[in-house]
């Protein structure tokens, strides 16, 4: 058989396999410059998306990632994109109507995949936000 030209090569860098024991031979190969650029630059771009420092993190206290929360934040979304609530990023209050729209419509979808999977509480917290988000669409686009 002909050799192939090998475009990539896949690299495991844990240092733990799956049965959490640690690695003894890494069958390392010399990657490419091309791939030794691309680690650097994603290395470079994670550096700087993530906080550095202790006070930092400390001010970056995020809630806890569950249904309820996604919910609030897509519900915060779509209050933004009515002009409802000011934009975070500008203070300022600006309609998006199409925008808006689209993430009630993502609220709908949830609400009709997640049918019966959710307690009383997380249905009634998406129905009434549904609900409330519809009415207030209609008004702004009047």
């Amino acid at each position: 058989m002909s050799e192939e030209k090998k475009d990539f090569i896949v690299k495991d860098r844990r240092i733990f396999s799956q049965d959490a024991e640690q690695k003894q031979d890494v069958d390392e190969k010399p990657e490419t410059d091309a791939a030794q650029a691309a680690d650097r630059e994603s290395a470079r771009r994670v550096s700087q998306e993530q906080p550095t420092g202790e006070k930092h993190e400390e001010e970056l206290q995020l809630p806890e990632i569950n249904f309820p929360t996604f919910v609030a934040s897509l519900n915060a979304s779509a209050l933004v994109h009515l002009g409802v609530i000011d934009d975070p990023a500008t203070g300022m209050k600006s309609k998006n109507l199409p925008m808006a729209k689209q993430t009630i419509d993502i609220l709908s979808l949830l609400q009709q995949k997640t049918e019966g999977n959710l307690t009383k509480e997380e249905t009634d917290m998406l129905k009434n936000i549904l609900y409330d988000l519809r009415i207030t669409y209609v008004k702004e686009k009047e």
